[in-house]
């Protein structure tokens, strides 16, 4: 199976276990699950599920029901984006390609739909059909804290406003993003690695992994804004030069940056060492991030 192949099946899990868990449009109130839906299903790449169910994978056959605790990272992931394109935070009217959540429904609906999915998205843990009591309270940990102040999403989300218009450093570079954007896929493979039982060893490995993806994954992001056009990536470019925000580009320049994710896409390789071939969707899903074009 290449990976093409490997995403389209992995990809079609989490939307099912998506449709299972999001009220329908037809449910009451109708607005906000129209908001909710509007995001969640706007086509994104789902790599943060896929990536919980690979490190699951990698541990051996993924375990039952993985995809339900995987599109939990989905929902925080398509709440961070409605938040973070509203009017008080980047000021966006693009994503994916389309209308963002508050042009097509308001602010106060788009701030709710953020909101409603978070909360949804624990609801889903704490109800969790294929976990034992224990795993379920971990994952709950797991994702409150990577999506938290300290450390985690929001966290770098406030370093990310600070930031904007300082002299950019190597120091709050880091600071920023291995919270804004790296927490959240660090966690997509321990949640994976949890859920399928793994030891110590196999869980920090699979960390090791996340950190260097994480990284990576951020520094393209960075890359893209500058090179890519609005039409490629789906959203505005150039907003982080617009915003004089602090970047890769901004602090390293352009190839040194691509250098970077190229070290930490190596890096990510390593640390998969220990699992052999059962890591090899992985490895190509690292590769695949550092070399996308949106």
């Amino acid at each position: 199976m290449n990976l093409k192949e490997y995403l389209s099946a992995r990809i079609a899990r989490v939307e099912a276990a998506l449709e299972r868990w999001v009220p329908a449009e037809t449910v009451a109130p109708q607005t906000i699950h129209r908001a909710m839906r509007y995001s969640l299903f706007a086509g994104g790449k789902r790599i943060r599920p896929v990536l919980c169910m690979g490190a699951a994978e990698a541990l051996g056959a993924a375990p039952a029901g993985i995809e339900d605790a995987a599109c939990t990272l989905e929902m925080i992931h398509t709440y961070s984006l409605i938040h973070d394109d509203l009017p008080a935070l980047d000021n966006d009217d693009l994503r994916r390609g389309r209308p963002t959540n508050h042009v097509v429904f308001g602010e106060a609906m788009a701030i709710l739909a953020g909101d409603s999915l978070l909360t949804l998205a624990f609801e889903v843990l704490g109800k969790l059909p294929g976990a034992s009591e224990p795993v379920r309270a971990k994952l709950v940990a797991e994702l409150a804290t990577a999506s938290g102040t300290v450390g985690g999403m929001i966290g770098g989300q406030v370093h990310d406003i600070e930031g904007e218009r300082q002299t950019p450093t190597a120091e709050l570079l880091e600071a920023i993003h291995r919270a804004k954007t790296g927490a959240l896929l660090r966690v997509s493979v321990r949640m994976g690695a949890i859920y399928a039982g793994a030891t110590a060893e196999q869980l920090d490995a699979l960390t090791r992994y996340g950190e260097h993806m994480g990284l990576a994954f951020q520094i393209v992001d960075d890359v893209l804004d500058v090179e890519e056009s609005s039409e490629t990536l789906g959203k505005t470019a150039g907003k982080d030069q617009a915003q004089q925000k602090i970047t890769f580009p901004a602090v390293y320049g352009l190839e040194q940056s691509k250098a970077m994710a190229e070290q930490e896409r190596l890096a990510a390789h390593a640390a998969l060492d220990p699992f052999g071939d059962a890591a090899a969707p992985l490895r190509e899903l690292a590769d695949f991030i550092v070399k996308r074009k949106a």
